[in-house]
């Protein structure tokens, strides 16, 4: 397992757990807002903290 690919699984996994609270359970306004908003950090971590901290195929850490 590359930490980049488990990163990007949690990425999607957290953005379809968002698309099936809004279109089963309703979830509209402040909760999905939060949840939204936890996704689009996910995807600032994975593109800034795991490349640059992390070893892995997909990182660019290590670079000179």
């Amino acid at each position: 397992f590359d930490t980049k690919e488990v990163w990007t699984f949690v990425i999607w996994v957290l953005y379809a757990g968002y698309i099936h609270a809004r279109a089963t359970r309703g979830w509209r306004g402040v909760r999905s807002a939060w949840l939204s908003i936890i996704g689009f950090a996910t995807v600032i971590f994975n593109f800034t903290i795991v490349n640059q901290f992390f070893k892995g195929l997909h990182a660019y850490s290590g670079l000179n």
